[in-house]
């Protein structure tokens, strides 16, 4: 086995691992059991679990935000921004990031929404350090889109409709047969993400 392929199976049964389990409940010893690999092996390639989870993160992250501040680049800065422009710009970052298997989004924002409500310090000053600038430049064109919101308004609006994406988007396949089944809806996820443009909007919009 190549140092690649190793590398890839300890990501993919971390990932898997602490989606399911969380970070502080899986052990290295769990990881490398169904990984194959030796616990040597995780040192080696990672130093420690810090890294580790840190470099479950940057998987999808680094093609994201470097596709996110591609798409910030290109934007007319004369132009004020239309809202539904700024969030479908988003959602067109979410969708280029290709998942490495059929559940690779919704896995990915269940750890998402396991790094803001778990005590992992060190993953969010990770996260801020690797990714702040993409974010932020996006918070800030994503204000301007919102002129007349009051900033305590603004910041609490953002958080409610990302967990509002996290919830939906890290429980979308149960979601998905839920409405197949009730209501004869198949959306796809695409559809799914679009369709959460018009309400994010709304909610940013509603009057104080």
């Amino acid at each position: 086995m190549g140092q690649g392929d190793t590398v890839t199976k300890i990501l993919d049964a971390a990932e898997a691992l602490f989606a399911e389990y969380g970070f502080a409940e899986t052990s290295l010893r769990s990881i490398t059991s169904r990984a194959e690999v030796n616990l040597a092996a995780v040192n080696y390639h990672f130093g420690s679990k810090k890294a580790l989870i840190q470099a479950v993160f940057a998987r999808y992250l680094d093609p994201f935000a470097a596709n996110l501040q591609d798409s910030l680049d290109a934007l007319d800065d004369d132009e004020p921004p239309e809202l539904e422009v700024v969030l479908n710009l988003l959602v067109d970052q979410i969708i280029e990031v290709q998942p490495r298997h059929d559940h690779g989004l919704s896995t990915f924002m269940k750890l998402l929404g396991l790094a803001y409500s778990q005590n992992q310090g060190h993953l969010k000053h990770y996260l801020t350090e690797a990714y702040g600038n993409a974010f932020h430049r996006y918070y800030l064109l994503l204000k301007s889109a919102c002129p007349t919101l009051p900033p305590a308004d603004m910041f609490w609006r953002t958080y409610f409709i990302l967990g509002s994406a996290v919830f939906t988007m890290s429980g979308v396949e149960t979601l998905q047969a839920i409405a197949k089944r009730d209501y004869a809806i198949e959306d796809s996820m695409v559809m799914i993400l679009r369709r959460m443009v018009p309400f994010m909007a709304a909610g940013l919009r509603a009057h104080t």
